[in-house]
């Protein structure tokens, strides 16, 4: 396993540097992304609950610093209708921060991969002739590495995003909830 891992690393020549990047980048932005995107610490049920009995107004100090607690403190403040709406939807918009990187990274990954197959491909046919053994096995080997690095790369990190948009989804729906809820009670 370690001599593939090796063969890898060493195919891969100057594309392992940005696919290693892209590696990294991703990774962080689905953790960091999953720690933020916690349906209770965005949305929590007890603030649900507090808002259906009418005991908006009294929020505990850990809901009134999450995005729906927020969105109670400008309904507090007066906002309604179409402006609490669009408080909401800019707080789901302050939820997505970064995930345009994830999708970036999910589009950049192959394509290093390709612009990797492609550079060692090029390689295998120099101006003079056909290539020397040591040439077409480094070429070959490049373009081998740096698609797999690729795709070992972008398939994960497409199903981080997916799963991380499916998340958004569920909180963007209860903070939906909490607005209708917000507008149909008495201040």
């Amino acid at each position: 396993m370690s001599s593939l891992v090796n063969t890898l690393i060493e195919g891969a020549g100057i594309f392992l540097w940005p696919l290693g990047f892209c590696s990294l980048a991703a990774l962080f932005l689905i953790l960091e992304r999953a720690w933020v995107l916690r349906p209770e610490h965005v949305a929590p049920e007890a603030l649900l609950t507090a808002v259906r009995a009418d005991r908006a107004t009294a929020l505990a100090p850990e809901l009134a610093g999450t995005a729906g607690g927020r969105l109670v403190r400008r309904w507090q403040e007066g906002a309604a209708g179409e402006v609490l709406k669009a408080h909401a939807r800019a707080e789901i918009v302050r939820l997505q921060r970064g995930l345009h990187w994830l999708d970036s990274i999910v589009a950049a990954a192959p394509l290093l991969g390709l612009l990797g197959t492609v550079t060692g491909l090029a390689t295998l046919f120099p101006a003079q002739g056909l290539p020397d053994a040591p040439t077409l096995t480094r070429g070959v080997g490049l373009a081998l590495s740096t698609t797999m690095i690729g795709l070992c790369i972008a398939i994960p990190a497409l199903i981080g995003a997916n799963w991380l948009g499916r998340r958004l989804e569920l909180i963007t729906s209860r903070l939906d909830v909490l607005v209708e809820t917000l507008e149909g009670s008495a201040r």
